[in-house]
């Protein structure tokens, strides 16, 4: 079923057909290679193929969007960091010096920035697309993050530029994020959504000593008291952020164009589980890329029923862990697309 608000309603996904996975299951076990041996390279491989299906995998062009937006709930102590640091990691990842933007490199992928909340006005720039819905978010300890409205326009904004980057030519989409505070709005959306333990889902974010992880927690445990909300959409509107709607706008709009979405560390899998939330065919599109150090993730992925593929102890976000999977997506597709079948190496047709 199909979750909706008569504000937004997401695109159409087509279930993945489970009916297939068994020939592709057999077409992987009649490669030039022991069945199995490859582990969970060929699992991974059948959820591309299934993806894709009736056409075959590709992962040659990849590209890592990274949504960036401010969060109110930071005048409340929740980081150690100020707003002003998102500003400044935005034009970071423009000057191409970031962290995202050493991997991306590394590995071939094509990196956009997309500023759906930043507190300020950003310059022109090739690698910033320009989809604000608000000056960040309100205080979510006092008042809604933003209006249902606002959390609809912030989740059609991700949805279209993710289709948008297909039509150009994305066989890959990669979820990234920026945004002081938001190890807090992700807390209180995995509680609400997981559902889960509040005190469970909070963790040390870019690194509280204990006195911060005091002051997160209070304000998190105030943020949580003011509204009962569940539905998803609400959840979204009452505790934010604008970041991590249009992460999981970005898991539909991949999803609805049939192509997969890598999902990076706590961050970005809660925007997934709001995506399958409103969406539970998306499930099937994600691609879950590593289990972040931060305190929360494990719970978050349980709910999703996910396994990820790295365990590195990354905590950074910025899609850092989903840039350092893509490369596995690659060789996934590559398996059922370019590796010979055992019959045709003892048959000498190769």
């Amino acid at each position: 079923m199909t979750s909706f608000s008569p504000n937004w309603q997401p695109p159409a996904i087509t279930p993945l057909d489970s009916a297939v996975a068994a020939s592709l299951r057999a077409a992987i076990d009649g490669k030039a290679k022991p069945p199995g041996s490859l582990g969970r390279i060929e699992e991974l491989a059948v959820q591309l193929g299934l993806i894709r299906h009736p056409g075959e995998p590709r992962g040659e062009k990849a590209v890592l969007l990274v949504f960036a937006s401010d969060h109110g709930l930071v005048a409340e102590g929740v980081s150690q960091y100020p707003s002003a640091v998102t500003v400044a990691m935005v034009m970071t990842y423009l000057a191409g010096r970031a962290s995202a933007n050493a991997f991306a490199n590394a590995n071939g992928i094509e990196l956009r920035v997309i500023d759906i909340g930043v507190a300020a006005e950003l310059p022109v720039h090739p690698l910033l697309r320009v989809a604000k819905v608000r000056m960040g978010t309100a205080n979510a300890a006092r008042e809604p993050a933003m209006t249902t409205a606002q959390a609809a326009e912030a989740l059609a904004h991700g949805t279209r530029i993710a289709i948008g980057e297909i039509k150009a030519g994305a066989d890959i989409i990669a979820l990234g994020e920026m945004g002081i505070g938001n190890t807090a709005a992700s807390a209180l959306l995995a509680h609400r959504l997981a559902p889960a333990s509040l005190d469970d889902c909070i963790g040390v974010g870019a690194g509280q000593d204990d006195a911060g992880m005091r002051r997160k927690r209070a304000a998190i445990e105030i943020a949580a008291a003011r509204s009962a909300a569940t539905a998803p959409l609400e959840v979204l509107a009452e505790f934010g952020g604008l970041e991590i709607a249009g992460m999981a706008g970005a898991v539909l709009g991949a999803a609805s164009q049939r192509r997969p979405v890598l999902v990076d560390g706590f961050i970005s899998s809660v925007a997934a589980l709001l995506a399958i939330r409103l969406c539970p065919e998306a499930r099937g599109y994600c691609v879950f890329a590593h289990r972040s150090a931060e305190r929360g993730h494990d719970i978050v992925l349980q709910a999703l029923d996910a396994t990820p593929l790295l365990d590195l102890g990354l905590r950074l976000g910025e899609g850092t862990g989903a840039l350092l999977a893509v490369p596995l997506l690659r060789a996934a597709a590559r398996l059922l697309t370019d590796v010979a079948s055992l019959d045709d190496v003892l048959a000498g047709r190769i």
